[in-house]
């Protein structure tokens, strides 16, 4: 059989965290869990957000729309997972294959984008609280975020369609939990160094040396902002707008950061799989806990959602 005729029409393997079944039911309620609380915390976000019209400012505009593209991410990968160890079946169609990549990583990159704009809109909020509602007005916002989409959705594409030109002879098992781009290029059996060259040099400078390098600079104003006002009380408010997202960001960064260190020394190690489970599954999961926990103005807009609901029943 011809390599792209076989390519066409065979399946990917995905090897997943483990081969015994006494393991199965322990993983399949450990990922089900996560992704119930991943959805319903970033739903329950989103729809305070929406439903508060204290919160229509640009700030929580941008927390929407990373609740929606955490969902989605955990959407691509964790279904799928839970299919699988159900069925006791860990084949994925090539087409499933492609397809899943694709959303991942424009979901992933969107992740990326949105908080380097939320870092620069707390840049704006604090470095020049007078001249924010014009800069950050919901023309530019929204012009932001679709310019991230199709940044996002552009790359993907790129790297999509080189996939689909590769062959895949005789190896067809991905040792991960989903199909992830790195671990396919490792078994193709077609020249892959255009793809490889896309992959690392566009991951690490498009999504991220270039948003760390911004985000970077926004708290670097921001905290030589904040040390510039005279009162204590004043400086806590300030710093304490930014605290929710430094959070995150730093979870973000910090996981995302052990996926790329853990996949380059040890591509095939149970331990890059554990780094991809913090960075896709854990951070989508703990962000609405760390914005409903350190956010005060979140907070009030649950409560308020709360008793509005309480009340209505």
């Amino acid at each position: 059989m011809e390599p792209g005729n076989q390519t066409s029409t065979s399946e990917f393997f995905l090897l997943g965290f483990s081969q015994d079944p006494e393991h199965q039911p322990i993983l399949f309620g450990m990922f089900l869990s996560m992704f119930v609380v991943t959805v319903l915390g970033n739903l329950l976000i989103i729809l305070t957000i929406i439903s508060d019209s204290h919160l229509h400012t640009p700030m929580y505009f941008f927390l929407v729309n990373l609740s929606l593209a955490d969902i989605c991410f955990i959407s691509t990968t964790i279904p799928k997972m839970l299919v699988n160890i159900q069925t006791q079946n860990r084949s994925i169609t090539y087409a499933g294959c492609i397809t899943q990549m694709y959303f991942f990583m424009v979901f992933g990159g969107m992740d990326t984008f949105l908080l380097t704009l939320m870092a620069y809109d707390r840049f704006v909020a604090v470095c020049h609280p007078l001249h924010y509602l014009v800069i950050m007005n919901l023309h530019l916002c929204g012009l932001l975020v679709l310019a991230s989409w199709f940044i996002s959705m552009m790359y993907s594409l790129m790297q999509s369609l080189l996939m689909l030109r590769l062959s895949f002879c005789t190896n067809w098992v991905i040792q991960h939990f989903y199909c992830e781009l790195a671990q396919a290029l490792t078994i193709a059996c077609s020249d892959t160094l255009v793809s490889h060259i896309l992959l690392y040099i566009m991951v690490t400078a498009l999504l991220g040396i270039v948003p760390f390098a911004g985000i970077l600079f926004s708290y670097t104003q921001i905290v030589s902002s904040i040390l510039k006002i005279p009162s204590a009380d004043g400086r806590y408010k300030a710093f304490s707008t930014c605290g929710s997202h430094l959070s995150v960001v730093s979870l973000f960064y910090g996981t995302g950061l052990g996926v790329y260190l853990s996949s380059g020394a040890s591509p095939s190690s149970w331990k890059a799989m554990v780094a991809s489970v913090m960075y896709t599954v854990v951070t989508p999961m703990l962000n609405p806990f760390i914005y409903s926990l350190r956010n005060r103005d979140i907070n009030r807009a649950l409560q308020r959602l709360l008793r509005r609901i309480l009340y209505v029943q």
